[in-house]
Parts: C-alpha cells; sequence; structure tokens
C-alpha cells in the first residue's frame, strides 16, 4: 500500500499569520497534537507541534528558558526567543518539516515516523499540501491488510515458508525442513532459541492456507 491509499486528505491546518491561540484552540476543538502550516497558495510552510508549545512563555517563566538557553549561541537564544513569545503561528512554529511523497511505501512512512519519533508527516505534492499520513493511519492499513495468497495447496504453502525463511527473519542459515500435510504445518530443526522457534510459527502462520503449526525441534533453549 502507498500513502495515498490511507492518508485524510481533510486537513486541519492554520495560516502564518494566525494567532498562537487560535492555533491552540483549533488543535483542541479537533483532537490532533500538531497541525500544518500553509500560505495562501496552500503550499507547506511549517508545522505547529504541542512539542512548539509547551515551551511557551505562557507556560514556562522567561527566567527559566533563559537559564536553559544560556549556553547557546547568540543566534540560536533569539530564535528561541522568538519562538517562546511571538503571537504568530509564523514565528512558533517548526519551519521546512519533514514530508513525504504520496507515492511513498507504507514502510518509508512507518520507518521515518519510528527513527524522527513522529506522530504524523505531512504529505506534499510539489510544494503543495495534499494530505497527512498518521500513525492511526498506519493501524488503519493494518486492519486492512490481506495475507498473501498461496496457491498450489500444501505444496504452494511448503514452498512459500521456506522461501521466507531467509528474508531477514533470524532464521537465515538453520536447517529448518517443512512438511504440509492437509494445510498442517510440520516443522523440523536444530532452534537454539525461543525467540527463534516464534519467528519460525509466526511466519509459517502468515502464510495463506494454513490451519496448524506442529513443531519438531530437537535442541533446548541455550
Amino acid at each position: 500500500m502507498l500513502v495515498k491509499d490511507v492518508m485524510a486528505v481533510k486537513i486541519i491546518k492554520v495560516s502564518p499569520d494566525n494567532s498562537v491561540r487560535q492555533a491552540a484552540k483549533i488543535m483542541l476543538d479537533n483532537h490532533v497534537s500538531g497541525v500544518p502550516v500553509v500560505d495562501d497558495e496552500g503550499h507547506l510552510l511549517g508545522v505547529l507541534s504541542e512539542g512548539d508549545l509547551i515551551r511557551r512563555t505562557e507556560l514556562v517563566s522567561g527566567a527559566i528558558a533563559s537559564l536553559e538557553e544560556m549556553a547557546l549561541p547568540s543566534e540560536a537564544r533569539a530564535n528561541a526567543y522568538v519562538r517562546r513569545t511571538s503571537w504568530r503561528v509564523g514565528d512558533a512554529m517548526t519551519p521546512d518539516p519533514l514530508t513525504i511523497d504520496e507515492e511513498a511505501s507504507l514502510a518509508r512512512v512507518a520507518k521515518l515516523m519510528h527513527e524522527r519519533s513522529i506522530k504524523r508527516i505531512p504529505v506534499v505534492r510539489g510544494r503543495e499540501l495534499v494530505g497527512i499520513v498518521s500513525r492511526a493511519d498506519l493501524l488503519q492499513a493494518i486492519l486492512v491488510a490481506r495475507q498473501d495468497e498461496t496457491g498450489g495447496g500444501d505444496e504452494g504453502i511448503q514452498r512459500s515458508i521456506v522461501t521466507r525463511f531467509g528474508e531477514n527473519t533470524g532464521l537465515e542459515g538453520l536447517d529448518l525442513s517443512v512438511t504440509v500435510t492437509d494445510g498442517i504445518v510440520h516443522i523440523w530443526g536444530n532452534v537454539e532459541t525461543t525467540e527463534c522457534r516464534r519467528a519460525a510459527r509466526v511466519l509459517a502462520e502468515g502464510v495463506h492456507g494454513v490451519r496448524g503449526i506442529v513443531e519438531h525441534f530437537t535442541a533446548p533453549d541455550s
């Protein structure tokens, strides 16, 4: 699935000339933790998130903020002062946010969210904001995902399982063998750890047509 298949196209957004107070109310009213900031042409300028707001002067005294920023260069301290005190969204937002193309894969989205510890990514077409993809959208994709179709009955199931053993599962190089009878999968091999045994079972369970798993692992846990 691609980003365009799951992204939200009804976007809650704000203008850089909105006040921070207005933006905070919009976020609360719509139960979102961040909003994209766009200009009159629909071009994405930045994102205003809860993270940008929790250091506001309304919440943190200027004295405390100043102490924390004393080690920063003068330009960085000036920028921090503007972001925490200005009434304009355009000053308080995070500019040039991470974005993604609508044709990108969901695997790419999940990787970026994990690496950057973020909850949502604006979707752009050129410079134009066309959607938002969030962690909730990825969860929805899991719900509608279908198991891979496997043809060929028991033989097809067996081939599919053996092929997947080598696909970055932690089972690569293990001496595993598989037979399938009426959809019941039998797995033999010298598997030393509980984690690898679990991976072998989960891998087999994910193949379409499997009705049950029988393990014949001979080695004890190390």
